[in-house]
Parts: structure tokens; sequence; C-alpha cells
């Protein structure tokens, strides 16, 4: 299949909202090995919507719509379509049934237009909303498979993750087993990565590297086909050790994890517990930390300390110090570290001090770092020259202390 997304909403062309349903799709259609060649973004205008059309249609036979569905008179994603192929839109009793039931829950009355939502392309296989109210649908007209979704993420994804993926793979008649696995990486460049199994990457078959850079970070998707999956995964695996072995110190975890998952993971896995002192990053990574499931058992505490004041009054940094080495030193960064750990009662302390801008600090240029950590065998020092933005700095310091901790756990 060669699958084009079509994303419907004047919203996404004024930049309102970013279009990470086609992100998302995209992704999924990979792992199945459904190659998207097109991304189009189309405003809420059928005559326009008519014309992408018509043009995905010569390029693609599978053309996936995102938004539209919706009760109001600028949702006109099926209506478009039902007229371009000649379908009529007939009443899912279903999905009216479920738009009726959730107005009777909520003591709302039933307004006219939601009744277009529980409307069809007439002989479609219907996608069941169990998230929202308009159902998704799925109809193939001459050898083209049209696919509406829903536009709100929340909707869309566990939609298509539950019916649209699988009507893709049965309209496939996929035999083989697709497996994809993502490596996570940090503290190492894109293009130094690359560079590293550029000879893997140049010879890839099956199964396929796919390199992606993001906030600081580097990914490799690995993806393999066969028709069984235990050997998929045999495959995969193979590829990753080969990788590993090359880059393994800067690798850190799997899939979805996150430098802050992967750590709160390891400090539990240690029965380890860990205060903080935060001062350029003003709280952003315990925010992080905080914000997963069950880190209470791990993080004992935490100062915001942003002025000098609370730095020498409630973290006993000397004022000497402050004064001539500075809070953006080396030494502050130890003391930091050590005395919130004291504080707290912790096993571990950790510390962010640093230049995040627009103005340079103590004659320090923005992008100045330093990050403390002590532990009961004493207490090491990090110093980092970051580049990009006041919040890029200030997130990309709070995943190295991530990083650092990790490296001084294994």
């Amino acid at each position: 299949m060669k699958a084009e997304i079509i994303a419907v909403g004047s919203e996404l062309l004024l930049g309102q909202i970013a279009n990470t349903n086609a992100q998302f799709l995209s992704q999924q259609l990979a792992e199945i090995g459904i190659d998207v060649y097109y991304h189009t973004v189309v405003g809420d205008n059928p005559q326009r919507l008519t014309h992408a059309i018509e043009v995905a249609k010569q390029r693609s036979n599978l053309i996936i719509f995102t938004g539209g569905l919706g009760p109001t008179k600028d949702d006109l994603t099926k209506e478009t379509i039902a007229k371009m192929l000649n379908k009529s839109l007939v009443l899912d009793e279903e999905a009216w049934q479920s738009i009726c039931d959730y107005f009777s829950k909520t003591n709302r009355p039933v307004s006219p237009n939601n009744r277009k939502q529980a409307l069809v392309l007439e002989g479609s296989h219907v996608l069941k909303n169990e998230h929202g109210m308009a159902p998704g649908m799925a109809l193939v007209v001459d050898h083209v498979t049209y696919m509406l979704l829903p536009g709100p993420p929340k909707e869309m994804q566990p939609m298509f993750m539950k019916y649209g993926r699988p009507f893709l793979l049965q309209k496939r008649h996929v035999r083989e087993k697709i497996v994809s696995r993502v490596l996570r990486f940090f503290h190492i460049g894109e293009s130094q990565l690359e560079t590293e199994i550029e000879d893997l990457i140049d010879a890839q078959t099956n199964p396929t590297i796919a390199p992606l850079a993001s906030d600081g970070e580097v990914t490799l998707r690995l993806t393999a086909k066969h028709e069984r999956e235990e050997e998929a995964k045999r495959m995969i695996d193979e590829v990753e050790e080969n990788i590993l072995a090359r880059v393994r110190p800067y690798f850190y975890g799997y899939n979805d994890e996150t430098l802050f998952s992967k750590l709160l993971a390891t400090l539990k896995e240690k029965d380890k517990t860990l205060a903080v002192a935060e001062s350029l990053t003003g709280g952003l990574f315990l925010k992080e930390m905080t914000a997963l499931p069950t880190a209470s058992s791990v993080i004992a505490g935490g100062v915001v300390c942003y002025t000098n004041e609370i730095k020498e009054n409630v973290l006993h940094v000397p004022k000497e110090i402050l004064q001539t080495e500075g809070a953006v030193s080396g030494r502050c960064a130890q003391l930091l570290a050590e005395n919130v750990r004291k504080l707290c009662r912790s096993d571990i302390g950790i510390s962010f001090t640093g230049v995040a801008g627009p103005d340079d600090l103590e004659g320090k240029p923005v992008g100045t770092v330093w990050i403390g950590i002590a532990t009961e065998r004493g207490t090491k020092t990090f110093a980092l020259t970051l580049s990009g933005d006041r919040q890029a700095i200030r997130m990309r310091t709070a995943k190295y202390g991530c990083y650092h901790l990790l490296q001084l756990l294994h």
C-alpha cells in the first residue's frame, strides 16, 4: 500500500494546533509495513478538500483522513467524500444510540446536529468511537481504501489501534509479523550516532534501522518482518547487539521509556532515595519525576534555591563561596547536592545550577551549567556547556542530571 494522510481543519493551517495525528499515523503505518509518501493539510473548504482527494487518488491507494467528522457546518469530510464517490450517508444506529445515551446521562438534550455525527458512508466498515461520538469508517472504491478518523487525538488514536489497524492488516492479507523496537540514546548527536553505525544503516534490508533526533535525544527504530514473530525478534536482537557494541555508553532504554522513567525505575531497583536542589531548573526536574506513578517511593523532597539567599540560608552554602566562586560553580553545585541530601535525609542528593539565559550571569555565558551528585561515597560534579533557548537549556540540564546519575548507579 502507498498511503497518504489528509488532515482536515483550518486550525491546522492557522497554526493553532500541531498536526500530531499525522505523526502518530505515520509511525503506526510504518510498523505494519505501509509506506506513507504524502502528508496533506487542507482547511474546512469542500472545493479544496475535493481537489486534495482528486490528487491523492492519482498517487495513493490508501487515503486516511483525520478531522471533519463533528456536528458543525464546517465539519465536512464525510459529506465531501460521499459526494465524490456518489455514496449516500446513512445513520449508524449503534453510534446514534451511543450519542443519545451520552446526552441522557449528562441530562442534556440531543441537538439536531448531533445526529450528523452518527452518519456514515453507505457500505462502509464502521470503526467504533469508544472515546467520543463520531464513528470512523473505512471503504474501498476502485482499489483505493478510504479511512475516515476523528480529529481529537484522544479519540483517533485508540480508534485506529483497536479498529483501523486490524482492518488494514486484514485488507493486506499480511502473513508476515512485523516487530519494532526503539533504542533510546543520550549524550550523542544524531550525526555522530549515524557515523558510528553508518555501515549497518547502508546495509539494512530486514531489519531496517530508522534514526530520529528530538529534544536532545536520538532514537533508532528497528523493524523486522518474518512469518514467525519469535524469528523477527531474534533478527532485531542481532542488529541491536551490533549497534550497542559500538555505542552502548549512550544507550539508556527502550520504546516509550524516558530518562526520567528510567531513573525512577533504577532508583527503585537499587532501593535509593533522592533529594533535589534546583536553581536554574526551578523545579523542572522534580516536576518531571513526580509526574510519574510511584515517584513517592524514591523522591524524598527538594528545594528550589533560585536566589543566593535561599542557597545560603536554607542549603547553607557559605556567603564567601557565593561571593568568590559564584552560584554558578562546581563548588556551589557540590555543596547544594551534599546539603539537600542531609536536609532530606536521602541516599542521594542532586543539584542544578547555571545560566539559562537570556543574559550572562556572574560573567559566565548562557549555557554554563554545573550538576552535583552527592552519595555516601562522596560527591561528583559535572560541567556542561549547552546551547539553545532558555527552556531548551533547562530541560537538557534536567536530562543530563538523569543521565549522569544513571551512569553512577550502574
